[in-house]
């Protein structure tokens, strides 16, 4: 069995009696960081003896097929990682995959995640929400990225290291406009945790304010669709690019109201003066 282990985001005592069982039985573990791992079994009170493997992005592909041959003799393999669930943003989807593709089962022992953590301590709307983890790291390609999500309606939360985030905020603020709400989460469950809520604009001064250590998420809220006016051009071309995709006009039309948060009729008489020129 594939065993997924998640681990405390900082805070020893948010592990779980599962998980300190299964260090304990484990005969192999993957993990991230092993001095991180002897540490943890430390402060939790408890003795490992497995054999433990490296496993972290720099030879996770190189690490696939000595991890599936464990699983195929037979024992089962625990993956954990420095924080946070295996395969978040962390190695372990190619090997989740694998154990699939090899008809091996698979077991989770739930635990912290900082995205829901940090979704709420946000403060932000949480009935939905989306992941997207590490923004690119050049700025281009970042500005790009951020571009594409900013009619995202659903808050959005976001990893970033402590060096970046300035460049991060910059880029953010630029697309999704300064006074789009925001939260910066930073050492969550640590000695030193601290959330900022503000507006872009305030984020990017506190960045700039003072050095930024530590494990920061970066939570921003949706695009409100109700503050965007959209022209009889925009909404015409919606529906037309529905109705080319094989949808029928007066569902197209139905479809792009509830999406914009329109009345259906504004959107059909779009459609009709268009027609009518």
């Amino acid at each position: 069995m594939l065993i997924l282990a998640c681990a405390p985001l900082g805070n020893h005592g948010d592990a779980t009696d599962r998980l300190k069982r299964a260090l304990v039985d484990a005969k192999y573990i993957a993990a991230e960081d092993s001095r991180k791992l002897s540490r943890l079994a430390h402060d939790l009170g408890v003795v490992y003896t497995a054999k433990v493997i490296s496993y972290f992005e720099g030879n996770e592909v190189a690490r696939l097929e000595q991890l599936t041959e464990i699983l195929l003799s037979g024992d089962d393999l625990l993956v954990i990682t420095d924080a946070g669930a295996p395969g978040v943003s962390d190695p372990g989807y190619r090997l989740i995959r694998a154990a699939l593709a090899n008809s091996i089962d698979i077991a989770v022992l739930p635990g912290p995640s900082a995205v829901t953590t940090a979704l709420l301590l946000s403060g932000l709307p949480s009935d939905r929400f989306c992941f997207e983890g590490f923004p690119p790291r050049t700025g281009g390609a970042r500005k790009s990225w951020f571009d594409e999500l900013a009619e995202e309606a659903r808050t959005m939360i976001f990893f970033e290291a402590p060096h970046r985030l300035k460049e991060s905020l910059l880029d953010a603020a630029e697309v999704f406009g300064s006074d789009r709400a925001a939260a910066i989460c930073r050492e969550m469950t640590k000695t030193y945790e601290e959330t900022v809520r503000g507006t872009l604009a305030e984020l990017l001064a506190w960045s700039e304010s003072k050095e930024i250590l530590g494990e920061i998420t970066l939570v921003i809220g949706g695009f409100d669709r109700s503050s965007h006016t959209y022209s009889q051009e925009d909404l015409v071309g919606l529906v037309a690019a529905r109705e080319s995709a094989g949808e029928a006009r007066k569902d197209a039309i139905a479809a792009i109201a509830k999406e914009l948060n329109l009345p259906k009729r504004q959107v059909f008489d779009a459609v009709v003066a268009l027609k009518n020129r």
